[in-house]
C-alpha cells in the first residue's frame, strides 16, 4: 500500500484515537484490553511512537528512551508529532531497521504505525464508551495481510519459542482465510507457518472467512467473531485460532 494513504489514514487513527482518550475516564477499563486503563493506553502508544521515531532517528534500536510526560494526552501529543517529524525527514525507502528482516526501511514503520494506530484508537473509543468509528475497506485488508504474513508467518520462524508447543508437530494441512476481495493459504510447519496469498478462498481443509475489518478485529482479538465465518475441520480451526492468539499476544 502507498506509504501517503497509510500516513493519512495514520493522522486520522490518531485523531480519533486522542479524542477517545481525552474523553474517557483515565481510570476507565479498556475492555479490550483488560489489564489496561484508559491512561495506560495513552502512555503504551506515547512509548510506541518514541521507540519508533528513535529506531529512525539513531539507525539503530534504541537502549533508552527520553523522558515522557507524566500527563497521558500530553505525552501522547508529544511522541505522535515526534514520530510525524521523522516520518517527515525521509523518504519512504530510506533505510531504518526492524524487526522484519525483509523490509529495513522508513515505510515499515509508517505502515507498522498505521496499523498499530487503528487498532488503539478502537481500543480508546471502546474504553470512552463510544461506538467503533469506521476502518476503510483497503486498511483493513493491508492489516489482515500484516497479521497473516508479519505476525503470523514471519514471527513463527524468527520468534518459534514465542508458540510454544504449536510447531511441535502441527497439523499441516492447509487452511484459507478469505474476504471478498482476498484470500490467504495458511499452512502450519514445523519450521514456522506459511502464508501465501491465494487465488480462492476454498482450497484449504477449513475456513476463516467475512468482511474485512470485523475479520481484522478478530485477528487482533478486538472483536468476538461473530461476523466471522468458521467452517470446516474443527481441528485445523483451533490450531489457527492458537496460532495467532499466540502471534498477536
Amino acid at each position: 500500500m502507498d506509504s501517503s494513504r497509510l500516513l493519512g489514514r495514520l493522522q486520522e487513527d490518531f485523531d480519533l484515537l486522542r479524542d477517545a482518550v481525552a474523553a474517557a475516564d483515565p481510570a476507565a477499563r479498556v475492555p479490550s484490553c483488560p489489564d489496561w486503563s484508559a491512561a495506560d493506553l495513552a502512555r503504551h502508544v506515547a512509548h510506541v511512537y518514541l521507540h519508533k521515531a528513535e529506531i529512525i532517528r539513531l539507525g539503530a534500536f534504541p537502549e533508552s528512551l527520553p523522558d515522557e510526560h507524566p500527563d497521558p494526552l500530553t505525552a501522547l501529543d508529544t511522541a505522535y508529532a515526534v514520530l510525524t517529524g521523522r516520518f517527515s525527514a525521509h523518504e519512504p525507502g530510506d533505510a531504518a531497521p526492524s524487526w522484519y528482516e525483509p523490509d529495513q526501511t522508513v515505510g515499515f514503520w509508517i505502515r507498522r504505525m498505521a496499523q498499530e494506530t487503528v487498532i488503539h484508537r478502537v481500543d480508546a473509543e471502546l474504553a470512552a464508551g463510544r461506538p467503533v468509528s469506521g476502518i476503510p475497506g483497503d486498511i483493513a485488508l493491508d492489516g489482515i495481510d500484516e497479521v497473516l504474513k508479519l505476525f503470523v508467518g514471519y514471527g513463527s520462524t524468527r520468534w518459534k519459542d514465542d508458540f510454544g508447543t504449536l510447531l511441535d508437530a502441527p497439523d499441516q494441512r492447509p487452511l484459507s482465510v478469505s474476504t471478498s476481495h482476498h484470500a490467504w493459504t495458511v499452512r502450519a510447519l514445523p519450521g514456522g507457518v506459511a502464508v501465501e496469498d491465494a487465488r480462492t478462498g476454498f482450497d484449504g481443509d477449513a475456513l476463516v472467512s467475512g468482511d474485512a475489518v470485523p475479520l481484522l478485529l478478530w485477528l487482533w482479538n478486538r472483536d468476538g467473531g461473530e461476523a466471522v465465518r468458521r467452517t470446516g475441520d474443527q481441528a485445523l480451526l483451533d490450531q489457527f485460532h492458537a496460532l495467532r492468539t499466540a502471534a498477536t499476544q
